[in-house]
């Protein structure tokens, strides 16, 4: 019988005589007089099983079980009681211990439980082993997900990392883009140096230039000294241009140039100024559709889609809602100081459920806000936003596979016309619920709108 027991008790014949018989039995023995010194001996050391009295001056057995439980609630506790207490015992498993000893105590007795809390401590590390290593077969440097798409996404990552390449992201808002930008830097050979990234939506455009490549002092009202620009700030090192489907049409110019020729003049400047620069980029736009629209230069667009990767919306990877749920509010539990241990089935149906327009960033809230608002061991439906409360299941996808193009052929894009605006009179012109019953996203529809200038 091995493992590391922690006897607490306040009678010191009694852990003398409970120390002897376990260390005959093979075990490692620490003993202590009291509940407050076997949870600072816990903070520092780890143990296996704790045989606590549960009668004690200062702190009682049950507060030291329940301290026990809060700091590592993988350490098995069983508590020590005497014949007349036993109801306190009881209530002690009741709140987390794994068995009692009644007093006094007997050797076969005493062996025989401690055994089987070892056993049972094996089991609980095992158990543990085997999530963290399915965790990180299933985790990708924060991005999370065990779909074959997501899986897909952690091969292409994996195998371009280690490259100089030019890589575009294109995926939906809330997918996790910048993620997959700081996992192909931290994979890099860059991976030692700085990770800088912008968001070229999030800044007007007169700002925009001297934030990427600086400026020189007077180039403008307000420029009282020279400042390095992003791009010479991640010399040697990977610029993530989040959004890059809403940099203005100037600027996309000046952006070619360093792609092309690694150089740049600072706003106002004269000096060309060479940089080594890996360039990560992601949008939420299609940027071919923005190319035929005068909206993004094609030669820009060529430059940066060397090597894209294409993130799933999270409704099209609904396999892994539930395994974001749980890490979140293993999360959110750390954060905010909670121990919610599971999620209710009927609320893991409403989030299975649910179209997430917002992607992953959409789920994290959800989960967030159900672990500050929980009053019980587990997500109720109630802790819900509204729109999550009285979510309905989703249409079943038609099965088109009998669909037989005519002889003469079709136009796709005439196909796709007359199916946006059948489901757009179905919806009575509700975008949104066309959008749902289309599979696609609020934005996409609205882009198709004016592109095939649909009107009411």
């Amino acid at each position: 019988m091995e493992g590391k027991i922690l006897i607490v008790d306040d009678e010191a014949i009694q852990r003398e005589i409970v120390r002897d018989i376990l260390e005959d039995r093979g075990c490692e023995v620490i003993v202590v007089g009291s509940g407050v010194d076997a949870l600072e001996y816990i903070k520092h050391d780890p143990v296996d099983v704790v045989l606590t009295d549960l009668r004690m001056p200062g702190m009682d057995g049950v507060e030291l079980l329940e301290h026990i439980k809060d700091c590592d609630p993988e350490i098995v506790v069983v508590v020590v009681t005497a014949y007349g207490s036993l109801e306190s015992a009881v209530d002690a498993v009741k709140k987390g211990a794994y068995d009692y000893l009644a007093k006094p105590l007997g050797k076969e007795q005493l062996t025989l439980v401690v055994e089987r809390a070892l056993s049972r401590k094996k089991l609980s590390d095992e158990n543990r082993s085997l999530r963290q290593e399915l965790q990180e077969r299933h985790d990708f440097h924060n991005i999370i997900g065990r779909s074959p798409k997501m899986q897909d996404v952690f091969k292409m990552i994996e195998k371009i990392a280690p490259s100089e390449s030019t890589v575009i992201i294109y995926g939906e808002s809330g997918t996790g883009k910048e993620l997959v930008a700081r996992a192909l830097h931290y994979h890099s050979k860059r991976k030692d140096r700085r990770f800088l990234a912008v968001n070229c939506a999030a800044i007007p455009d007169s700002l925009l230039e001297s934030e990427m490549f600086g400026h020189e002092k007077g180039a403008f009202t307000g420029a009282h000294s020279q400042k390095k620009g992003l791009f010479e700030e991640a010399d040697n090192s990977t610029l993530f241009l989040d959004e890059i489907g809403d940099l203005d049409i100037t600027l996309q110019a000046k952006l070619l140039r360093v792609l092309q020729e690694g150089e740049f003049q600072r706003v106002g400047g004269t000096q060309t100024i060479r940089v080594n620069v890996r360039l990560l980029a992601a949008t939420n736009k299609e940027l071919e559709e923005e190319v035929k629209e005068g909206r993004f230069r094609q030669d820009l667009y060529y430059r940066l889609n060397v090597v894209p990767i294409y993130l799933p919306p999270l409704r099209a990877r609904r396999e892994d809602i539930s395994y974001l749920a749980q890490h979140f509010l293993t999360k959110y539990n750390a954060k905010h100081g909670k121990a919610i241990q599971s999620i209710a089935s009927n609320v893991t149906k409403r989030l299975m459920d649910y179209r997430w327009e917002g992607n992953v960033r959409e789920l994290e809230s959800v989960i967030e806000r159900s672990v500050i608002l929980s009053d019980h061991d587990r997500i109720e439906i109630e802790t819900l936003p509204e729109k999550l409360q009285e979510a309905v299941s989703p249409p079943a996808p038609q099965d088109i596979r009998n669909f037989r193009i005519p002889d003469e052929g079709i136009s796709l894009e005439h196909l796709e016309r007359s199916l946006i605006e059948s489901a757009l009179k179905k919806s009575n012109w509700s975008i949104k619920r066309a959008s749902e019953l289309l599979g696609i996203s609020y934005k996409t529809l609205q882009y198709r709108i004016q592109k095939y200038h649909l009107k009411d």
